[in-house]
């Protein structure tokens, strides 16, 4: 069971991501892929979701409009209540600061500054004080609390990972998205760190969206949306890895009975 609203929900809207139909498509006319062909769903705060698909299903495209890094070409996103769409770039980029969290496959830790300097970086450019004592209480979190001086070369990629779930846990986000969070990762590193997401929502109330292609990783998940074709073909509620991994082998078979 997992909490909804915690310390760090207060005063924020108990639906953390809702789609509406979104589509997103890609080239000009007369050669145009619908990356997301429809998309809609509601994930509520303090929850744990895998998005799961084969190649070229849409699942970065999903990530990518749902955290506001691009615009659907229809539809409307919706992240803490509050819809994307209408803003310019400026307040876009301000917005996702406050409200959304990034982790992703490369750990993307500026490698001339500290661990304590990486995760009190994002505070920096959203214009906030630096909260030395909430950093390092997110850092102690992540068992890092002893290498606030270390610089990102003299950890390892499972240590980096996890200041980087770090920094995207200091700002307090509404949802923290990660993109394949352990795909750079050996298996014991990879389940500490999905070890790590759990634990961010199931005590602190945090929502995460997660898009992997492992199976194992799917299962630390409350449920998994499967993608295939930039349409949502499956939902799975308590994954295991063998059910997910099952599921997957039969995606094509799910968008065929979607489409009929």
């Amino acid at each position: 069971m997992f909490k909804r609203k915690g310390p760090e929900r207060a005063g924020r809207s108990a639906e953390a991501l809702r789609l509406e139909s979104v589509r997103r498509i890609y080239g000009a006319e007369g050669n145009r892929v619908a990356a997301l062909d429809g998309v809609s769903l509601s994930l509520p705060a303090g929850s744990f979701t895998a998005v799961m698909g084969p190649s070229g299903s849409g699942k970065s495209t999903f990530l990518h409009c749902a955290a506001g890094l691009d615009q659907p070409t229809e539809g409307r996103v919706f992240v803490d209540g509050q819809e994307l769409a209408g803003r310019d770039e400026t307040a876009l980029t301000r917005f996702r600061r406050e409200h959304v969290g990034f982790v992703f496959q490369q750990f993307n830790l500026l490698p001339a500054l500290t661990v304590m300097q990486n995760v009190t970086l994002p505070l920096k450019l959203a214009g906030r004080r630096a909260d030395q004592d909430g950093a390092r209480a997110v850092l102690e979190r992540v068992g890092l609390g002893e290498r606030l001086h270390h610089r990102p070369s003299e950890l390892s990629g499972g240590q980096q990972q996890r200041v980087a779930i770090a920094r995207a846990l200091v700002t307090r986000p509404s949802v923290l998205f990660g993109d394949e969070p352990t795909g750079a990762l050996d298996t014991r590193s990879a389940r500490a760190v999905l070890a790590l997401l759990r634990e961010a929502v199931d005590v602190h109330g945090q929502t995460v969206v997660m898009v992997t292609h492992d199976p194992v990783a799917a299962s630390f998940a409350d449920a998994v949306v499967f993608l295939a074709d930039g349409r949502i073909v499956g939902w799975m509620a308590q994954p295991s890895a063998e059910a997910v991994a099952e599921r997957m082998t039969h995606l094509s078979d799910d968008l065929d009975q979607a489409v009929a």
